[in-house]
């Protein structure tokens, strides 16, 4: 079980890299709230055509929770990747994708503060190792600008980002028990719902950019893997090894992504990235071993 959950994570963790290369290669070529919509929309479309009969069958529970899925589409599928998308724009993939490793962080302690599960003194070692990394990367390797609140908009938004995707990841606890098709559906479903006022919106104050070619390729990308598989297999992931552990493994975005912008985006790593790094890599080692002998 242990094996089946670590690959999926691996999976899901690389496209989420891939997907912050996307973003960034996305400026220029689609705005961020286009993207947003355009890509739940079709994922919405691919998992409707797979897997209507599943939410048919499961419709009466789904109306009984229709406001919390709602909330968790709105949440981790619209505006994580609106704030992602947006900060792009004014951050690198690299910052990016190392600041998203703040995740598992803000996970164990909302778990540990509203469900009072349990947490060890190694696993606290582990987030706070994530946390200076995290610090490392959006200051650019000076953390005494946080006392100036000198810190870049789009790692700003990026950590706002995090905030939300985390809290999405502890609501996940509430899902109702449907079947991974139907809930898909409804995830993708209400996220290009929800994030239709904003591409209006974006069409409105006229800053939408209607996508060119390299924006419908950026639009396939996204829609196949980081909203379809990457998203089923997280989903999959909490459910075999729960919550705090599987939020560990989003510490490997920012290999993946670091490592796909420099060869894709030819971005420059710098000292301070190789220090975050190696921060939040200590801390899933430690945390994972930490919470796999507290399971056992």
């Amino acid at each position: 079980m242990h094996r089946n959950a670590y690959l999926l994570l691996i999976l899901t963790t690389l496209f989420w890299g891939g997907n912050a290369v996307a973003g960034k290669l996305a400026v220029g070529h689609i705005s961020p709230m286009l993207l947003t919509t355009i890509r739940w929309g079709l994922a919405m479309t691919v998992l409707l055509f797979i897997g209507r009969a599943r939410l048919k069958h499961d419709w009466p529970v789904v109306r009984r929770h229709l406001w919390l899925l709602t909330a968790l589409g709105g949440l981790g599928f619209t505006v994580f990747n609106m704030a992602l998308y947006t900060a792009l724009i004014y951050t690198t993939a690299i910052n990016a994708s190392i600041e998203q490793a703040g995740m598992p962080m803000l996970i164990f302690a909302a778990n540990f503060l509203l469900f009072r599960l349990h947490v060890t003194w190694a696993q606290i070692v582990g987030f706070v190792l994530s946390v200076v990394g995290i610090v490392f990367t959006a200051t650019h390797g000076e953390p005494q600008r946080l006392l100036e609140l000198d810190v870049n908009f789009g790692d700003a938004l990026m950590l706002i980002a995090v905030l939300v995707y985390s809290a999405y990841t502890v609501a996940l606890r509430f899902k109702p028990a449907i079947h991974w098709q139907s809930l898909m559906i409804m995830l993708t479903g209400t996220a290009f719902v929800t994030s239709v006022p904003f591409a209006v919106a974006e069409f409105w104050t006229g800053n939408a950019i209607v996508p060119d070619g390299q924006g419908w390729a950026i639009v396939l990308f996204t829609v196949v893997f980081p909203s379809l598989l990457a998203q089923i297999f997280y989903i999959r992931g909490v459910e075999l090894i729960g919550a705090n552990r599987a939020g560990l493994f989003i510490n490997l975005v920012p290999i993946f992504g670091t490592l796909l912008s420099i060869v894709i985006l030819g971005e420059d790593f710098h000292l301070y990235h190789a220090v975050a790094m190696a921060l939040v890599l200590g801390g899933i080692g430690l945390a994972e071993h930490s919470g796999r002998k507290m399971a056992g």
